[in-house]
């Protein structure tokens, strides 16, 4: 278990491999509950080359000193990532007009 925000990523290893290769990270929040965006690839074993861009964001809540996972939502493609986008800029730019 993670201690610090710092630590926690989604770099995954099975049987001494890294089959989940994070690729960049910003942490959205801090504190007893932390909200983390992650970018990351999938090996393909039998190629043994990385997949495109994948994006999730993951809830962690701290217990006793370490940070626990709570929940995630895994964004699906690039498509979808740029969905999110345009619904959110929208969103903002409805709110300052207002």
């Amino acid at each position: 278990m993670s201690s610090t925000v710092d630590d926690l990523t989604v770099n995954y290893e099975d049987e001494g491999l890294l089959v989940v290769k994070q690729t960049g990270k910003e942490v959205l929040t801090k504190g007893a509950w932390a909200t983390i965006m992650y970018r990351y690839n999938n090996l393909n074993k039998s190629s043994g080359e990385y997949g495109k861009d994948m994006y999730t964001i993951r809830r962690y809540q701290k217990r006793q000193g370490a940070y626990i996972p709570k929940s995630k939502f895994n964004i699906s493609s690039s498509d979808q990532a740029k969905k999110i986008i345009s619904a959110l800029e929208g969103w903002i730019n409805e709110d300052q007009g207002s």
